[in-house]
C-alpha cells in the first residue's frame, strides 16, 4: 500500500516536536466560530489531497455538533503526524487501518490480518497509550486489480478469481515492486493460480500505469481503490474475494481525552455514509475539477444527511 511507511518502533507519548508543518496549509490553526459545550478537537492530515478531504468531512461533522475545531492539516509523513498526534500538537486525525497497524508493528503484520475486522483487532493491540481509533468505515483506498469496462464486459470480469483462464492471454501493469510482492504477482499466482501473459513494470498507480490501461497496452491494472481515474474513465474494479490485498479502511485516530459522546457520535456518523465509492466520486471532485476541500466536504455531508 503506498502510503505504508517503515515502522514506527519505540514511539512514545513523551515525544515532542516543535514544528508540524501546519503553517503550511491554508486552513491551519483556522478555529470554529463557537461551540465549547460540545468540546474541543485540533484536526490533523497527511500531505495528501485525501487525507485533507477526510479531515476537512471531519472538522465541519463536528463543528455541526458543537465542537470547537482547530485545523491544522498538510502536516506530512506518518512518522511525523503520529509524533504530533502524541505530544498533544493534533488530537484527530483520518487514518487507514492496514497502514497505521504495518507503522506500529516493528515486528511486522501477522498474515491473518487481511479482513477489516482482523486488521481492527491487531491495531487495538498497537495503538500508542492515549489514542483510540473510533468506528471504521467501508471506505479503503487499498490496491485493486483494475480493467476497462470494455475488457470486463468482454470476459464477464467481477473478481480477480474470474481472470484465471484469460490470465495467461493478459498483461499486467504496476509498479516494479509489484514483480516480488506477496501484494502483486506472487500473492496473485500463491492465492489466486493466475499467470498472466506478462508483467509490464511502469508506476504504482500512477499515469504511466493509468495511460497504459487507457491505451491498451495493458490489460490489467495496479491502482489504487479511490483513485479519481477510475472515475473520470469508468474502469472496473475487480472484487477481492480472499482477501488477498489487506484492508485499507478509513478510520479516526484520537486522543483519548479529546474524545467525548459528542465527537464520537459525530464521527459514527461519517463512518456510516463513507464508501470506497463515494470516496472516490468527491476525491475527483477537488484531483480532477479541482474544488475547494472545504466546499466538497460541506457536499458530502448535506448529501449524505449529516448537515
Amino acid at each position: 500500500m503506498k502510503r505504508i511507511t517503515a515502522a514506527l518502533a519505540g514511539i512514545a507519548l513523551s515525544l515532542s516536536l516543535t514544528a508540524c508543518g501546519a503553517d503550511s496549509d491554508p486552513l491551519a490553526d483556522e478555529p470554529a466560530a463557537s461551540g465549547a459545550a460540545g468540546g474541543a478537537v485540533t484536526v490533523g492530515s497527511a500531505n495528501f489531497p485525501e487525507s485533507q478531504l477526510l479531515a476537512e468531512i471531519y472538522s465541519q461533522a463536528l463543528e455541526g455538533k458543537g465542537v470547537t475545531v482547530t485545523r491544522k492539516f498538510n502536516i506530512g509523513a506518518r512518522e511525523v503526524y503520529l509524533k504530533a498526534l502524541q505530544d498533544g500538537s493534533i488530537s484527530l486525525l483520518p487514518e487507514y487501518n492496514g497502514a497505521l497497524l504495518a507503522a506500529l508493528s516493528p515486528n511486522g503484520v501477522p498474515e491473518s490480518a487481511t479482513s477489516p475486522d482482523a486488521v481492527l483487532a491487531e491495531l487495538k493491540k498497537v495503538l500508542p497509550t492515549g489514542t483510540e481509533v473510533l468506528t471504521q468505515s467501508a471506505a479503503e483506498d487499498k490496491d485493486t486489480l483494475t480493467v476497462t469496462a470494455e475488457t470486463a464486459t468482454k470476459n464477464n470480469l467481477k473478481t480477480i478469481e474470474d481472470l484465471k483462464t484469460i490470465a495467461p492471454t493478459l498483461v499486467v501493469g504496476a509498479g516494479p515492486e509489484f514483480a516480488e510482492r506477496h501484494q502483486g504477482i506472487k500473492g496473485l499466482e500463491e492465492v489466486y493460480g493466475l499467470k498472466f501473459k506478462e508483467f509490464k513494470a511502469l508506476d504504482a498507480g500512477g499515469p504511466l500505469t493509468i495511460n497504459a490501461l487507457k491505451d491498451g497496452d495493458i490489460q490489467v491494472a495496479n491502482i489504487y481503490s479511490t483513485d479519481s481515474s477510475i472515475v473520470t474513465n469508468k474502469f472496473v474494479v475487480l472484487e477481492d474475494p480472499k482477501n488477498l490485498y489487506s484492508s485499507q479502511n478509513v478510520i479516526p485516530l484520537i486522543r483519548t481525552e479529546a474524545n467525548n459522546a459528542t465527537v464520537t457520535g459525530a464521527l459514527d456518523a461519517v463512518s456510516a455514509k463513507l464508501t470506497t465509492e463515494n470516496l472516490t466520486a468527491y476525491l475527483a471532485q477537488v484531483q480532477v475539477d479541482k474544488k475547494d476541500i472545504a466546499v466538497v466536504a460541506t457536499a458530502f455531508l448535506s448529501e449524505n444527511g449529516l448537515k
